[in-house]
C-alpha cells in the first residue's frame, strides 16, 4: 500500500490588517510613549522608541498584510493585542477548535471523505490555548468523528512536517489507515505588537491535511521524512502555567535581586542570528534528505517552505537548487498571510499542489524554534 496526502483544507480568518494600518497604530503608540516619557528621554534614562514604516516591513520580510481573528484591539494604541472573549469550555466551542474544524471539514471534502472515515487527528501547532483536554479531541468531537484517537503536539513552526511524519509513521506501523493533521495558529495572541522588530511578523490561520493508506494511490505519495532538532533560545515564547509560581517566587526574600517578575514572555526572536544559523541548516537537511533517497536537487519541481521571511525563502532556494534557480520552485504566500508558523508550508502546498504533473517530486519543509527542521519528500501521483 501507499501513504498519500489526499486532501487539504484552509481556514482564513475574517479580518486582514495591511502594513499601513499596522504602522499607523504602532507609530501612534510610539508617539504616545515618547510624550509620556519625555523627561526621562531628555535625561537619557529612557530610550526613545522609533517609528516604523510599511516600506521597512516589506523590505525586511516581504510581508504586506496578515489575517487575524480580531482586529480592533490590535490596532488600538492603548491595547495592541487581540481582544478575544473567553468561551466556557464544554458549553461553547473553543476558538482553536472552531478554526481547526473548519479547515478539517474543507480537507475532508477535498479528499472525498466523511469524519468517521478518519482513525486519528493530530493537532500540530506552535501555540495552544490550553494544556488539556486536548484541542484535537475537541475537534474530533465537533466534526462528529466516533472512535479513533486525537492528540496535540508542539514542535513550534515545524509542527506541520513533524505531524505529517507522525501520521505517515502511524499508518506504516498499522496504528491507523487515515489520519488528519491539523495546524491552527492564533499567532496574533502570542505576538508583542509593541516590539518594532517583530510586531509585523505573524498572522492567524488554520490548515488541515488528510493522510491515507491506499491500494490505488492518489494525490501526493509521501516517500519519507527527515527530522532535526537542536536547542536554541534565539526564538522563544515562555508564556505558560508556571508564570503564577514564578511571580510569587519573585515576591519573596528567596530572590532579593529580582525586583519584579519577568513580564515579557511573549514571542521573542534574535532575527539576525536565526537567519545566519537556520538557513544553512535547512539547506543542508534538504540536500542530505535528497541524497539519502538517491535524488538530485534538479529532480525537485517545487519546495513548499515555511513562510518565515521572503529573504530566507530566496536564500534556501539558491543554496539547494542553485543560484540561477527559477523562483517558481519556491512559491510564496507571505505577502498576503505573513508568517503563520506551523501552518505556513501547508498554505503554500494547498494553494500550489495542483500545479505539478504526475511523477513530479516536491519537498514540504518547515523550520523554526527549537531549532527544529522537518523535510517531507512527496511525489505527485
Amino acid at each position: 500500500m501507499t501513504t498519500c496526502i489526499t486532501g487539504t483544507g484552509l481556514y482564513i480568518p475574517p479580518y486582514s490588517i495591511s502594513n499601513e494600518e499596522l504602522v499607523e497604530s504602532f507609530n501612534q503608540y510610539v508617539e504616545n510613549y515618547n510624550a509620556q516619557h519625555a523627561d526621562e528621554i531628555a535625561a537619557e534614562t529612557v530610550t526613545a522608541l522609533e517609528p516604523s514604516s510599511a516600506a521597512f516591513i516589506e523590505k525586511v520580510s516581504g510581508i504586506k498584510s496578515r489575517y487575524v481573528m480580531e482586529k480592533d484591539g490590535i490596532l488600538d494604541p492603548e491595547i495592541m493585542a487581540p481582544v478575544i472573549p473567553y468561551r466556557n469550555l464544554g458549553e461553547e466551542l473553543s476558538i482553536m477548535a472552531e478554526m481547526g474544524a473548519a479547515a478539517l471539514r474543507d480537507a475532508l471534502a477535498d479528499a472525498g471523505l466523511e469524519a468517521n472515515d478518519l482513525d486519528g487527528i493530530i493537532l500540530a501547532c506552535s501555540n495552544f490555548q490550553r494544556t488539556y483536554p486536548a484541542v484535537a479531541i475537541e475537534i474530533q468531537n465537533e466534526i462528529g468523528m466516533i472512535g479513533g484517537f486525537a492528540y496535540d503536539m508542539n514542535v513550534a513552526c515545524s509542527a506541520a512536517t513533524f505531524g505529517l511524519s507522525q501520521a505517515h509513521g502511524s499508518i506504516v506501523s498499522g496504528l491507523a489507515k487515515r489520519i488528519a493533521v491539523v495546524n491552527v495558529e492564533i499567532t496574533s495572541a502570542h505576538l508583542n505588537w509593541r516590539n518594532r522588530d517583530s510586531h509585523f511578523i505573524f498572522g492567524d490561520v488554520a490548515t488541515a491535511s488528510i493522510v491515507e493508506d491506499l491500494d490505488t494511490p492518489k494525490g501526493y505519495e509521501i516517500l519519507n521524512s527527515k527530522l532535526f532538532t537542536q536547542f536554541s533560545t534565539n526564538i522563544k515564547n515562555e508564556y505558560g502555567f508556571m508564570d503564577r509560581s514564578e511571580f510569587l517566587a519573585a515576591q519573596t526574600e528567596m530572590y532579593p535581586d529580582i525586583k519584579e517578575p519577568v513580564t515579557d514572555k511573549l514571542f521573542l526572536q534574535n532575527g539576525r542570528k536565526v537567519f545566519r544559523e537556520v538557513c544553512p541548516k535547512v539547506s543542508e537537511i534538504i540536500t542530505e534528505h535528497l541524497t539519502e533517497n538517491e535524488l538530485q536537487a534538479s529532480d525537485v519541481k517545487m519546495m513548499w517552505l515555511h513562510q518565515a521571511n521572503a529573504n530566507m525563502l530566496d536564500l534556501i532556494l539558491r543554496t539547494v537548487i542553485g543560484k540561477e534557480a527559477d523562483k517558481a520552485i519556491v512559491p510564496s504566500v507571505i505577502a498576503e498571510f505573513a508568517n503563520t508558523s506551523s501552518a505556513s508550508p501547508m498554505i503554500v502546498f494547498h494553494r500550489y499542489k495542483d500545479e505539478l504533473a504526475s511523477g513530479d517530486l516536491g519537498v514540504i519543509c518547515s523550520f523554526g524554534a527549537g531549532y527544529s527542521i522537518g523535510s517531507v519528500l512527496v511525489r505527485k501521483v
